[in-house]
């Protein structure tokens, strides 16, 4: 098996499994139309996806520092399209609530080993971790099309629907699992190189704190903000939203190239700034012109994301797991905690000023950065099986 066919596998698997992060978020607007939910309810919906996957993705992550656990991928495939299916028929909030914490654990548990595999696959590679990570962002793209295609048609009720994707990403974790059998015989942990750096990997924590919240807040708020802008209803928001996460194709893939040429802590810095610009634009200008500016808010938080997970990686070469789960898990989760504060806002006063706080974060994650130093490349590290 290739190393390409390899890193393919697992970019699909990854595809499969983000499209219930995308989903939870591209349902928010029909639990508003079909349930009666205010903003601040809608958004604990989202709160409950992120939660219980901020607080267990790092003990994931920590397991896999000490065993290799393949068989997690297919597992956490299935948990988490079972939950979003659920979270449709379900009867009651709280129990909606349950349905997509299910979800949320599923996602927990699949990243950490998934990140420390292609780690491996990729040689500890920016290109390769980019195109890992293209997966995911692409599941996130196809999530508003996805619940848009199956809900819009059939309602909530149709929900059971969208368990196809997490049978079809089982499949594929299956078969990179038998493919990094061959791979990654099985052993104890190779040395890696290099020692923990513990307050520039708090400091790099910090600043994907702050994208995560911008990003989550966007999430939950844009389809509904777009239409409230321009009109179009359903559709101008689906279309917002589809534009917030197919920007970051684009941007992960371009991350990485420029992180190869330039390095990548100049490449996020760099990004943050284009993020707080294009942020004011989605809050700020009126019209159409919303459309561009999603696009350059989706390209500046996505330019950063797979080199998130390799500086971290770098960072704390002796804990991989523990650097996947919390770059990849805790701190992009917990921008779920301030989404009801932020639905609470709007509750009080409109979805324009729950949005205006967006705009400072990204300078404050160029803020954490500035002075951060490039981390030598470590080599992979193998958990023992």
């Amino acid at each position: 098996m290739s190393r390409n066919r390899s890193l393919t596998l697992l970019s699909l698997g990854h595809a499969c499994v983000d499209v219930y992060q995308g989903a939870v978020a591209a349902l928010v607007p029909y639990f508003v139309a079909e349930r009666a939910y205010s903003y601040a309810a809608a958004s604990g919906v989202v709160l409950a996806a992120s939660l219980l996957s901020s607080v267990v993705q790092p003990l994931f992550g920590a397991l896999t520092d000490r065993w290799a656990m393949p068989w997690l991928l297919p597992l956490s495939a299935l948990a988490a399209g079972s939950g979003v299916a659920l979270s449709g028929v379900v009867g009651s909030y709280p129990l909606t609530l349950a349905a997509v914490a299910v979800s949320g654990i599923g996602v927990a548990a699949y990243h950490p080993e998934a990140a420390r595999a292609a780690r491996t696959v990729a040689s500890g590679g920016n290109t390769g971790m980019s195109w890992f990570s293209l997966g995911g962002n692409v599941g996130f793209a196809l999530a508003p099309l996805l619940v848009a295609a199956v809900i819009a048609t059939g309602g909530l009720r149709a929900s059971p629907l969208l368990v196809v994707p997490a049978v079809a990403g089982a499949a594929l974790c299956t078969a990179a699992v038998r493919a990094l059998r061959v791979r990654t015989p099985a052993g104890r942990p190779t040395e890696s190189s290099g020692s923990d750096d513990w307050p520039s990997f708090l400091r790099l924590s910090g600043a994907v704190v702050c994208r995560s919240v911008v990003f989550v807040g966007l999430s939950a708020f844009v389809s509904l903000y777009v239409r409230q802008r321009v009109g179009g209803a359903d559709v101008a928001g689906t279309a917002a939203l589809c534009v917030l996460y197919a920007g970051g194709a684009v941007g992960t893939v371009l991350g990485g190239r420029l992180a190869d040429r330039y390095g990548r802590v100049a490449v996020v810095r760099r990004a943050y700034a284009l993020t707080g610009l294009a942020v004011a634009g989605v809050v700020l200008v009126p019209g159409p012109a919303v459309y561009l500016f999603v696009a350059l808010t989706s390209a500046g938080l996505y330019v950063p994301f797979s080199l998130h997970v390799t500086l971290g990686q770098d960072f704390l070469p002796g804990r991989v797991g523990t650097a996947s789960g919390v770059t990849l898990g805790l701190t992009v989760s917990v921008g779920g905690l301030a989404a009801p504060a932020l639905g609470a806002l709007a509750d009080t006063t409109s979805l324009r000023t729950a949005l205006v706080p967006l705009i400072i974060l990204p300078a404050l994650s160029g803020l954490l950065l500035r002075g951060l130093r490039e981390p030598a490349p470590g080599a992979p590290r193998l958990p023992a099986r």
